[in-house]
């Protein structure tokens, strides 16, 4: 800028000797007077005078420049300062995954608000004839969850999230882990109420799985959230994970003496591509009823079972409360090919009863084959680092005015849960304490499922579902039914 001010002047200042040059050059042929000669000199005066005015102009116009360059390379020099001092205020990205997630420039800090709402609608016969329970025809809001998500200073991680579904509140994640210490996809140590690891479908979430609910041994078993530390890791090809767990936050001071559980499970993927996948698990758990702190009793187990695989559904296999501790293992398996999968699971449990009630060990079963075709070119989207399966990615989301109609999913399930063993000899040893193992029974579900993925975070699914319940006082009951759920989730 200083340099052109220069130029400038110099350029003023040879304008004017110029003008003097010719003005001077010209006097005697023009002038012949002093008279004449004095008006030729005030006129150059004049012009002089003009020129002076434009140099000082040009001289403020180079120093208001100069000015602010001056300004801006303070400013500039401040931002790098802070940025080295480690990041401004405002040094803040915004990304949509759903909702906003907010994070620093340097990727130290995350915070997402998350939440999901599954509205549902069942109509279910329940055979009220056998079974005395009246039909269903409602509606329920499924789920209903809000919670936050984030990490700190790049390796420790958060998560809180609270169920409104209900109309009961209840804790689901809330934990805090330390990510990031080994080289692999996923490596986090984990504490709070958090997934005891057992299950393929247990480990997808709710929002991903095929049908409106898991297979029934899931709940007959009780595989949920626990409060308690996990190890977990994994990569492209496999999974692990451990822990050691106490109760759930619902029924954390219920106890003098905590019931614990301790599991551990992998999975190897050994086909994991853009097209197939190949997936292999097997999970152990122990459980050991706890001690209630106003009896001083055990607070003993029990398993059951809602009919039709619809939570609106009353529950026509059960046990009474009367297991002590249980052992459950459990194989898991799952192909998929470009728009077509096949999964399945076995698990077998083995319950140890008190002797005050009976002298035997009952042993419980529940295995389903699924499987499920896109009539659209969409696939499942499977984890390999968690051994489940993701967020459904749409290719091509609803929009008709481009032509997008979403991803379409037809499914079919068959599920069993047998919770039938040992009960006439538990009905036979404890009559005498009125403990009795009258729906002690099986049942087997078939269901039918239509599922609309509309996008990647919003979905419509229809499941027609029909079971057959034998053994117990239930013996010979049909239970079928119609549920339909709309989700959203962010």
């Amino acid at each position: 800028m200083i340099g052109a001010h220069r130029k400038i002047r110099i350029g003023l200042l040879a304008s004017a000797a110029a003008v003097g040059t010719v003005a001077f050059a010209s006097a005697p042929a023009q002038a012949q007077t002093t008279a004449e000669l004095q008006a030729q000199l005030q006129a150059m005066q004049a012009q002089m005078n003009d020129l002076q005015r434009q140099i000082d102009k040009a001289n403020a116009r180079a120093a208001s420049a100069n000015a602010k360059a001056a300004s801006a390379n303070a400013t500039a020099a401040s931002a790098k300062a802070s940025a080295d001092a480690g990041g401004s205020d405002l040094d803040l990205k915004v990304k949509w995954k759903g909702a906003p997630e907010l994070s620093s420039g340097d990727g130290k800090f995350k915070f997402k608000v998350r939440g999901r709402i599954n509205l549902d609608y069942g109509a279910i016969d329940q055979d009220r004839a056998k079974t005395g329970e009246n039909d269903v025809n409602a509606v329920e809001l499924r789920r209903g969850r809000i919670g936050i998500e984030g990490h700190l200073y790049y390796d420790w991680k958060y998560k809180a999230e609270v169920d409104f579904g209900g109309d009961e509140t209840a804790v689901k994640d809330a934990y805090l882990a330390y990510a990031n210490w080994a080289p692999w996809k996923k490596s986090e140590i984990i504490l709070g109420n958090h997934f005891v690891a057992n299950s393929l479908e247990e480990m997808t979430s709710s929002r991903f799985i095929t049908f409106l609910e898991r297979a029934a041994f899931i709940e007959a078993f009780e595989l949920d959230r626990r409060l308690g530390a996990g190890i977990w890791v994994g990569d492209k090809h496999w999974s692990f994970q451990t822990g050691y767990y106490g109760a759930t936050p619902s029924r954390q001071e219920a106890f003098f003496d905590d019931e614990t559980a301790a599991s551990v499970r992998g999975t190897i993927a050994p086909i994991n591509t853009d097209t197939t996948v190949l997936h292999l698990g097997a999970s152990y758990r122990h459980r050991n009823a706890g001690t209630l702190e106003d009896t001083g009793a055990a607070d003993l187990i029990r398993y059951r079972a809602r009919g039709a695989d619809l939570h609106l559904a009353d529950r026509f296999v059960a046990t009474p409360m009367f297991g002590e501790n249980d052992d459950m293992f459990n194989l898991e398996g799952a192909i998929v090919y470009n728009r077509f999968s096949v999964q399945g699971e076995y698990a077998q449990l083995d319950s140890q009863l008190p002797s005050t009630i009976a002298n035997v060990s009952p042993t419980y079963d529940g295995w389903y084959i699924s499987g499920s075709a896109f009539l659209t070119d969409d696939m499942r989207n499977y984890k390999a680092d968690t051994g489940g399966f993701g967020r459904q990615k749409v290719n091509n989301p609803f929009d008709p005015k481009n032509g997008g109609w979403g991803a379409w999913e037809v499914a079919g399930r068959y599920d069993v849960i047998n919770l039938a063993d040992g009960a006439a000899h538990v009905n036979a040893s404890t009559a005498r304490n009125a403990v009795t193992c009258d729906d002690c029974g099986d049942q087997e579900t078939w269901l039918i499922g239509l599922n609309w993925w509309i996008n990647d975070y919003t979905a419509l699914k229809l499941n027609y579902n029909q079971s057959e319940i034998s053994g117990g006082a239930n013996d010979g009951a049909t239970i079928s039914g119609f549920g339909m759920r709309a989700q959203i989730d962010w």
